[in-house]
């Protein structure tokens, strides 16, 4: 049995090619209220050949063997999501929301300081009022 590996690798490459096309990674366009939405989808892909031949000592025949083979994974991103002339990018994986909030915590922790600033001046204020009377 004769095996090409070239013609086996190209086969193999190809199909691979057509399942990470860009409208995998890109999906297809959806509408939610005034929202247009993508997904955006992550694709890895490999695959690999390998052939040999060899004698088997004993009885002094002769083999060969090859094959290819090849992998895909498929990992949501999320969303390009556009309305009107607005275009934003909303993450579907729970490690980039939570980036996301962090991202924002140095903002709320201002935010509670100065109210927390605010609300001690006020009772001086009171303080200060009920001290002259």
């Amino acid at each position: 049995m004769d095996i090409k590996i070239d013609e086996l690798l190209d086969k193999v490459s190809g199909h691979v090619e057509k399942l990470a096309s860009t409208d995998t990674i890109l999906g297809d366009e959806f509408t939610i209220g005034e929202y247009s939405c993508r997904p955006v989808i992550k694709v890895g892909t490999g695959f690999g050949s390998a052939a040999a031949d060899g004698m088997d000592p004993k009885s002094k025949s002769k083999g060969y063997g090859g094959g290819a083979a090849a992998g895909i994974g498929v990992t949501p991103v999320g969303f390009l999501v556009a309305r009107g002339e607005e275009i934003s990018f909303v993450p579907s994986d729970k490690r980039s929301a939570l980036a996301a909030i962090l991202e924002k915590v140095p903002d709320l922790v201002e935010k509670v300081a100065e109210m927390k600033n605010k609300e001690e001046k006020e009772e001086k204020k009171e303080e200060k009022k009920e001290g002259k009377k």
